[in-house]
């Protein structure tokens, strides 16, 4: 069970938020100074190709000398990426009411896991984003009248 990273893999479009961007987010939504105690569970970036690996470890020498310490996350190139079993995918949107609205517009498993929106009802039902984004999201991921009310629950 060890000879993995549990991850996830972000598809960005870099007109929008750029891959130094992500970094920036990635370095402070994290204990970077901490040693990871398992493979599994490791703090890690991985990079594509050598222009993602000199911006992440630029980002990654900024963030030491901006805290002062040594940063323990790896920066690591990608040799492969798994996705995680099916019982995993929009794992807290699973138990959540949502999930009956959403399958309305996914009622196939891998156009849910796919699936932009359904990826941010699954933020949204594990409590993360803010009022102000759930508020913009609201008519725009596909939910019925009633799903919308579920989706306001969660502000």
């Amino acid at each position: 069970m060890g000879d993995h990273t549990e991850t996830v893999q972000v598809d960005f479009d870099p007109a929008r938020i750029t891959y130094s961007q992500l970094l920036d987010i990635f370095w402070e939504e994290h204990t970077p100074t901490r040693q990871s105690f398992s493979q599994q569970y490791m703090n890690a970036v991985f990079f594509h190709n050598d222009e993602q690996q000199k911006l992440a470890m630029a980002s990654k020498s900024a963030m030491e000398k901006k805290l002062g310490k040594t940063i323990k996350s790896a920066v690591k190139a990608l040799n492969a990426f798994t996705m995680a079993e099916d019982y995993h995918q929009k794992y807290l949107l699973k138990g959540h009411p949502l999930i009956h609205d959403i399958k309305r517009v996914y009622p196939n498993h891998d156009d849910l896991v796919n699936s932009r929106a359904a990826a941010r009802l699954n933020g949204y039902a594990g409590r993360y984003g803010s009022s102000e984004q759930i508020n913009r999201d609201m008519d725009n991921l596909g939910l019925s009248e009633h799903g919308k009310e579920l989706l306001s629950r969660l502000q």
